[in-house]
């Protein structure tokens, strides 16, 4: 395959894919936010995502199929266009209506806005792979830069997304991220470089599922590593902040809004700082492909230590303290450097096992077994925190990461990773 003339072009899809990112964190926020306010329960805040998840189940399986057929530009502009429709799409909704409408409503657009998010992150992910020098610490730099990246945009969205909702409100602030997105996917379409993969048309959707034993339990590894952060993640310590730091007036829940969105914000920034930070951390040009599936297992052990301690003083407490929140926010901040570790190496691994014929295919199935990790956690983390609260979040965490650990065991070393 002849290899594009690969800066410029990854700089492109590079920005295209932070434009994107910086709308889903605001868009999360707003959501997930603008509905607590209003009486959803947690279980219903998980609802309002549920779809969006099924939808990048679906989507990452056609998706590396779609761009394998078609090119991998044509899946990155669909990405963008279908998340401005959904942006726009979120407006319409009416206060007047039913919460069970609203729920039914605002699942839809999450759905659209799911198959959006995972189309414009399996283009940019496969492009890596085509563009990426060819030595393993090369690949492994590039793919960390975008990913940690694009985290550390995604949460600089989560503090947009709750600022502009405590300063605008929810329709105006929609709006104006609707608009930036779509001014960035008119610039995409102008200044996109020549020569990313246009795709093959005898490309069988049967190839998508893979024979490679190693993808295959990477992809359970990876279910089981986002299912454990998702877990407290999307409603359970959002929720739970919320329930410590506001006192239930106007100025209460401003105030509170800023500091859940700070946090989440920083959660996410060190996530993706130390993910891009990872081929330095682990020496990548100092070890070898082996050294690296070696590192894959080591890693995930600690994972499992902090969410355990951390519901066990929850538990142990039985009302929220300033020292509780604070060892929660440092704990749950040490959970995602240790975790930044452990999915940079999951990144660098499945387009390592790869090859560039089939590398939008492969990394599609990968993908749509990380959308089915958040499914699974998105889902717990309202179970969970309706049940048994934050305690119930962290041990469903630190239980999924020992299964996440059991399938990375499974990884074995081949002269093509």
């Amino acid at each position: 395959m002849t290899r594009p003339a690969g800066f410029a072009a990854y700089l492109t899809v590079t920005a295209a894919y932070w434009a994107f990112m910086l709308s889903d964190g605001a868009l999360r926020m707003l959501v997930l936010l603008h509905f607590h306010t209003l009486g959803f329960s947690p279980v219903q805040l998980a609802y309002l995502f549920v779809l969006y998840e099924i939808a990048g189940v679906v989507t990452n399986l056609c998706a590396g199929w779609i761009a394998a057929r078609f090119g991998l530009t044509s899946t990155l502009y669909a990405g963008l266009s279908l998340q401005v429709i959904a942006l726009l799409a979120l407006t319409q909704l009416d206060p007047a209506w039913s919460i069970t409408a609203s729920v039914i409503f605002v699942m839809l657009v999450q759905g659209l806005s799911g198959v959006a998010k995972d189309l414009a992150k399996m283009s940019a992910k496969s492009a890596v792979k085509i563009l990426a020098p060819q030595d393993g610490a090369g690949l492994f730099r590039w793919v960390a830069l975008l990913t940690g990246s694009k985290n550390a945009v995604k949460g600089f969205g989560f503090l947009l997304g709750a600022m502009v909702l405590a300063l605008f409100g929810f329709v105006p602030s929609v709006l104006a991220m609707a608009g930036l997105l779509g001014g960035i996917l008119c610039a995409a379409l102008a200044l996109m470089p020549k020569g990313l993969p246009m795709g093959r048309k005898d490309t069988k959707f049967s190839e998508v599922f893979s024979k490679n034993r190693n993808i295959n339990w990477l992809s359970l590894a990876r279910l089981f590593l986002f299912g454990a952060r998702d877990v407290w993640f999307v409603v359970g310590i959002p929720i739970y902040f919320y329930a410590v730091l506001s006192d239930g007036s106007t100025e209460g829940n401003r105030a509170a809004f800023f500091m859940i969105g700070t946090f989440m914000a920083v959660w996410t920034i060190l996530y993706g700082a130390v993910q891009a930070a990872a081929p330095r951390i682990l020496r990548a040009t100092k070890t070898t492909s082996a050294d690296k599936l070696a590192q894959a297992k080591r890693w995930l052990l600690p994972l499992i230590v902090v969410p355990l301690v951390l519901s066990a003083l929850v538990w142990s407490t039985p009302a929220p303290t300033a020292p509780l929140t604070i060892t929660i926010v440092l704990g749950l901040l040490a959970f995602g450097a240790v975790f930044a570790v452990n999915s940079a190496l999951h990144s660098y691994l499945i387009l390592s096992f790869t090859d560039a014929r089939r590398v939008t295919m492969d990394v599609g199935f990968y993908y749509m077994a990380n959308a089915a990790g958040r499914l699974v956690g998105t889902v717990l983390s309202g179970l969970t925190y309706q049940t048994g609260g934050l305690p119930l979040c962290l041990l469903t965490a630190a239980t999924m990461i020992a299964l996440g650990w059991c399938a990375t065991a499974k990884l074995q070393h081949t002269a093509a990773a």
